[in-house]
């Protein structure tokens, strides 16, 4: 591959693949036998039982096949509505993965490129502000950038843009800017490549593949990801057939108690966003994460080449740390440290653990989740992929996280 990638994307790939030529053989069940399932059957159900989760489904899968499915308890509370492998979730924020999928198709084909300014492909970010402060009656101090916002920037989160429900200082300067229309609607926090923060840097990456791909964001998933794969049930719309089954938001309460909510309203149009706002079903975004374990491709489908999906598994921001971070609405999100005492770093498109997980995933292992309690992970050394998905607020719930960590472990006990 030539031309869209740099020649440091060229030493970090190469790199990649003489890192994976050197990782032992799959040690997971044969083709189509089921890993022995019982002592995650149980945990899961337990769970369930206690009502500290509604309902979960959870799916892993080798290179060749699925080695594990299990769907627990109820797709809502209220209605006993059980919950089926086919149910289909609000995944939020791991709609990014395919975001960044599609960008990097776009950079092999020469039509972006990581390390140019985005301003040359979407013009509003090619002027961008960083916030320097607040001066004493509380006004924000802006300055201009003094270095372009990138592509890789905004996969790998370094551009600036942070998230409010995450960063005190975004909460602070809206809370200004809706006072005053002449402050810009979003600025950076800081200079971009200079720190980490979780952002809506995907939601950018989004436009410009729109931009650069020539149609809008659903149709480029439909036509170059979700369409070739057969993810059939992975979209920003529901038919009436997928909204039956539709899993409820369950939102816990004060005193712990989940209490289901009512269902979005069909009817609403959606825009699609690079950064959140899609569905899926467990076998659908397990598709997604075998192809991606697989280098790009699956059976006679491919949708990136190994060399690219080798680059999105590299840490891409040296020794800045990524990964954690501090709620400023506990009502949708509770503080999120998933890995406790181990060091996370940003590829393109997936948060990676630099340490090994104790019990679980190794060093180099891939993940990211999405806000409503939906996790997915890639261990390219144990050459497995997980999913689990959940359908509750806050974020980072205990006992969601609880239920993720047992399949996990569940799962690397019996490879």
């Amino acid at each position: 591959m030539t031309g869209p990638f740099t020649r440091r994307d060229a030493l970090l790939r190469t790199a990649a693949l003489a890192s994976a030529s050197m990782i032992p053989a799959a040690r997971a069940a044969p083709l189509n036998k089921p890993v022995h399932t019982e002592e995650i059957d149980r945990a899961l159900q337990a769970r369930v039982s206690v009502r500290e989760i509604p309902g979960v489904v959870a799916m892993a899968a080798n290179g060749q096949s699925v080695v594990y499915e299990g769907a627990f308890g109820f797709r809502d509370m209220a209605t006993v509505s059980r919950m089926s492998t086919d149910t289909v979730f609000r995944i939020a924020s791991m709609v990014k993965l395919l975001t960044s999928v599609a960008a990097l198709q776009l950079v092999e084909r020469g039509r972006l490129k990581l390390d140019e300014p985005a301003g040359n492909i979407d013009p509003t970010l090619g002027s961008a502000q960083v916030l320097a402060g607040f001066d004493a009656k509380g006004v924000p101090q802006l300055r201009p950038a003094q270095r372009p916002i990138t592509l890789r920037n905004l996969l790998t989160h370094t551009s600036g843009l942070s998230y409010p429900l995450w960063d005190s200082n975004v909460v602070r300067y809206l809370k200004v800017a809706r006072r005053d229309p002449a402050l810009p609607r979003m600025p950076l926090m800081f200079e971009p490549g200079s720190r980490w923060a979780y952002g809506g840097g995907l939601d950018s990456v989004g436009r410009m593949v729109e931009i650069a791909g020539g149609q809008s964001l659903d149709r480029y998933f439909s036509d170059h990801i979700t369409g070739p794969l057969g993810m059939s049930d992975t979209g920003f719309s529901l038919t009436e057939e997928q909204r039956a089954r539709q899993a409820r938001l369950h939102v816990r309460d004060a005193n712990g108690k989940l209490v289901p909510q009512p269902l979005e309203k069909p009817n609403v149009p959606r825009v699609p966003s690079g950064g959140g706002g899609i569905y899926s079903t467990a076998p659908d975004y397990l598709i997604l994460l075998q192809t991606l374990l697989n280098g790009g491709s699956l059976r006679d489908t491919s949708i990136l080449r190994p060399e690219t999906v080798a680059l999105m598994a590299e840490n891409q921001i040296g020794n800045l740390k990524a990964g954690i971070l501090k709620t400023t609405n506990p009502a949708l999100s509770n503080d999120v440290d998933l890995f406790p005492g181990v060091q996370l770093r940003w590829g393109l498109g997936h948060m990676i653990n630099i340490d090994p997980v104790p019990g679980g995933r190794k060093t180099g292992s891939l993940t990211w989740a999405g806000l409503l309690n939906t996790y997915y992970w890639i261990d390219p050394t144990m050459r497995i992929a997980g999913v689990i998905m959940m359908q509750i607020l806050p974020f980072a719930d205990r006992h969601a996280l609880e239920a993720y960590r047992q399949f996990e472990h569940g799962i690397c006990r019996a490879l």
